[in-house]
């Protein structure tokens, strides 16, 4: 295998790979024998067709897809290895020689890594954070505590009032005719919540049991189902339960109930604490984010699209593994939300932008520092993975290859150049 790499404008690349005859042959014996069993000729067993009579019928080109499929992403890799640039996003793969007999080439056209000049990152000012928790604070934390706490106490001597939850049947009609996707029956939904479409639920207020209402909407632009964007719509609603909030009383017999103390002003001075130290964090974090958005106003990179894309792709998979492992797919979110794939691509923009640009300067950071990462440093990070996973710190370096370990010392060293610049910045 060889690899070129001609350098392209705005810090992107295109490289050209090329597999020998023999590999390319390889991978096309392997996409035959992984095809043959589906492949009909008369006067040959299913799965007993030669190779050569396939390509007779159908052209040598039949098996030349698969080949390449198999033959792409083991050669980019081995390429990645081999390349000294430093690539930062998805390849965008072209085949431009496939031919039995000949070498197999293809290039894959990747951003790189740019570089950053650094501005000033020591000594910047921020300002300071307000540390004081009042008392208004305090009841608003205690007041959401009793909302979690209440009972729901079924109603049926009024009609449905904002805030109230409900069970209702519901279907909904376009210009007459019932649409797909339309129709609930015993669906549960809390009056202002917003899990309906604009207009839907505030209709619903003053709706008696048992008794049918009708709810007129406009579905909005943006909405996820083509043929219902911006289309009007009558829903036919039934409620058919009603239950309210009801808090609990707010004395010590709550404070008991809700934490370890058994009095209302223990409990209230135990919450001025907890929310004291969540204060004091969000502050750290807040200084963290406000320095490093200070040092990369003064920095100068040219990021490319290419490596923008792949992490908003990456940010969005992120969040579909978080929502998977809640026991929801991604086709249920989109349903729910009203949004899709590509929109949820374009909203996370600007913090994909955002944690390249953090990210590019504290490694310059940690360049221009001289910032090192211990052996105390990677087996202290070891520890708390082997925490994470429940694994003996020992089996967590037996499983990591050197790829791993490179980018948990890149990661470390990301981290103590923000401690660094933190430690450098000065409040206003």
């Amino acid at each position: 295998m060889s690899i070129q790499v001609e350098k392209l404008e705005k810090n992107m690349a295109k490289l050209t790979i090329e597999s020998g005859a023999e590999e390319f042959e390889k991978a096309i014996e392997t996409a035959y024998q992984k095809q043959k069993k589906k492949i009909s000729i008369p006067g040959f067993r299913k799965g007993k067709v030669p190779r050569q009579i396939i390509e007779k019928m159908y052209g040598k080109e039949i098996f030349y897809e698969d080949a390449a499929n198999t033959l792409i992403p083991d050669a980019y890799e081995k390429a990645l290895d081999e390349c000294e640039e430093e690539i930062v996003s998805s390849p965008q793969i072209e085949v431009t020689q496939i031919e039995a007999g000949k070498p197999f080439i293809f290039t894959a056209t990747v951003a790189l890594k740019p570089e950053v000049k650094l501005g000033k990152y020591k000594g910047v000012k921020v300002d300071k954070a307000d540390l004081e928790v009042t008392e208004d604070e305090i009841n608003e934390f205690i007041e959401r505590e009793r909302d979690n706490n209440a009972r729901n106490i079924s109603v049926e001597d009024r009609p449905v009032k904002d805030g109230d939850m409900t069970v209702i049947d519901f279907e909904g009609f376009v210009d007459g005719t019932a649409f797909d996707g339309g129709k609930g029956e015993n669906y549960p939904l809390t009056i202002g919540s917003g899990a309906f479409i604009p207009g839907f639920e505030e209709q619903l207020i003053g709706a008696e049991i048992g008794k049918e209402v009708e709810v007129n909407v406009t579905f909005p632009e943006d909405y996820h189902a083509d043929d219902l964007k911006g289309k009007a719509a009558l829903f036919k609603c039934t409620v058919k339960e009603i239950k309210e909030k009801e808090l609990p009383e707010l004395d010590d017999e709550f404070a008991s109930e809700v934490s370890e103390f058994d009095t209302l002003a223990e409990y209230k001075e135990d919450v001025k604490k907890n929310l004291e130290e969540k204060k004091k964090k969000e502050a750290e974090d807040a200084k963290e984010d406000a320095v490093i958005d200070a040092i990369i106003e003064e920095a100068q990179m040219d990021i490319p699209d290419a490596m923008i894309e792949t992490q908003q792709k990456q940010m969005v998979d992120e969040f579909a593994q978080r929502i998977t492992m809640q026991g929801l797919s991604m086709e249920q979110y989109f349903q729910f939300s009203g949004t899709s794939y590509e929109k949820m691509v374009e909203q996370v923009r600007p913090q994909a932008e955002k944690r390249i640009k953090s990210r590019l300067v504290l490694e310059a950071v940690a360049a221009a520092e001289n910032i090192e990462v211990t052996d105390e440093d990677y087996d202290k990070e070891i520890e708390v993975m082997a925490e994470a996973y429940q694994l003996e710190p020992d089996k967590v370096k037996e499983m990591l290859g050197e790829k791993e370990i490179k980018n948990i010392k890149k990661d470390l060293a990301v981290r103590k150049a923000a401690e660094f610049v933190v430690k450098n910045a000065k409040e206003k």
